[in-house]
């Protein structure tokens, strides 16, 4: 491994190259595509959570207004990172991963909620998901150390060997929460940003076995993890053995999914947000998506994902170093990945593992991070390649 100061010195050239007063104007493709699925995400929250929010909360507009003001906060706060260079995080990476092991150790001792212990509550300021900020640590660390090791990835010693440190206190900490859905994502975001850095593909097959043999340990370590995983798998396969309790969920939300049809009931004339689907401003808000909108709808949605990971990969494939390439690539994987497991609990095709749909689902540490890293995308565009109009 290189020494701190070979390192930094082997980036400075690098982070030099670009004065601010020279980068070019973001990338408006990336940037518009953005601002749509906020503003529909935003839309949609407020269609599918005004129901529950005058039952529980005696005001329809309880969940749209924090996240109204986390949205005004996260475009500006993405406005403002699209300005800065996106080289800073080459220095920040280890300090924010140090930060981010201290957050998902305190969280384990916040009370439970849901049978798990995922936020810290800030009392006056809400709450903090510390995952959300685990995601983008490990994003940013990993593109730093590929960024260096760029050419030596080939190898164990430098392509396998630093990630698995890394990743190793983050899976164990994230499952003792228990978050199974967030340890899948951030091994998922690792093992893109490791393939397209230049790990050898037969490292992966090892590091297969080692994952899988870790999480056999780790249900051996703590057995309460077993009926909580169980209890996943039997109500993916037949969701109908517990229809008024673990199973209620998915059966609500294909109810609803499959009552949509091709054009939908219409926006705000979903019939399973009134108490029917749990928390259908969470996890399960696409299903109300696809029974407002219908089939169309949710084919609007799946487009726009696909959008931003088409233009993502443009400003990746275009980007001026092999840092801002991983960047975007992390960042970008991080969206197409959630998106993918959340439709895909939502319509039952794997076990409800628990994650949001990004830019719709209700919760201000994710939207605000979410919005900060699209910042970060716009940053490398910036000082992209790409052909200027």
């Amino acid at each position: 491994m290189l020494s701190r100061r070979k390192q930094l010195k082997s980036v400075q050239p690098v982070a030099g190259a670009a004065p601010t007063k020279k980068q070019s104007a973001l990338d408006a493709p990336f940037l518009i595509t953005v601002l749509i699925l906020v503003i529909f995400g935003l839309i949609m929250l407020f269609s599918a959570s005004y129901a529950t929010a005058l039952y529980r909360f005696g005001d329809s507009f309880h969940f749209i207004k924090d996240q109204f003001l986390f949205a005004v906060i996260g475009v500006t706060a993405m406005l403002i990172a699209s300005r800065v260079d996106y080289h800073i995080f080459h220095y920040l990476a280890w300090p924010l991963m140090a930060v981010t092991l201290i957050l998902l150790v305190i969280v384990l001792f916040m009370p439970e909620y849901n049978n798990a212990h995922r936020w810290i509550t800030i009392k006056g300021l809400g709450t903090l998901q510390p995952s959300e900020i685990a995601k983008f640590a490990v994003i940013v660390l990993f593109a730093h150390i590929i960024s260096i090791n760029y050419a030596k990835m080939k190898t164990f010693s430098y392509g396998v060997i630093p990630f698995m440190i890394v990743l190793a206190p983050v899976v164990v900490l994230m499952i003792l929460e228990p978050h199974l859905s967030g340890t899948i994502l951030i091994l998922s975001i690792g093992a893109i940003m490791m393939f397209v850095g230049g790990t050898s593909l037969k490292w992966f097959g090892l590091g297969g076995g080692v994952a899988v043999g870790g999480l056999a340990a780790a249900l051996i370590a703590f057995p309460d993890l077993v009926p909580y995983a169980m209890s996943r798998i039997e109500m993916w396969q037949n969701p109908y053995l517990d229809v008024q309790g673990a199973g209620h969920q998915t059966i609500q939300s294909l109810l609803a999914i499959g009552s949509g049809g091709v054009l939908g009931l219409g926006l705000g004339n979903s019939r399973q947000k009134h108490l029917y689907v749990p928390e259908p401003q969470n996890d399960f808000i696409f299903s109300i998506i696809c029974e407002e909108l219908g089939f169309i709808g949710a084919m609007v949605v799946i487009l726009l994902f696909v959008l931003l990971l088409v233009r993502g990969a443009v400003i990746a494939i275009n980007a001026k170093d092999k840092f801002g390439a991983m960047l975007v690539v992390g960042i970008i994987a991080q969206v197409t990945v959630q998106a993918v497991l959340n439709i895909a609990v939502v319509t039952n095709t794997v076990p409800n593992t628990g994650i949001s749909l990004p830019f719709f689902s209700y919760g201000g540490t994710s939207l605000m991070m979410l919005l900060g890293e699209m910042g970060i995308v716009l940053s490398v565009s910036r000082q992209s390649r790409l052909p200027r109009t």
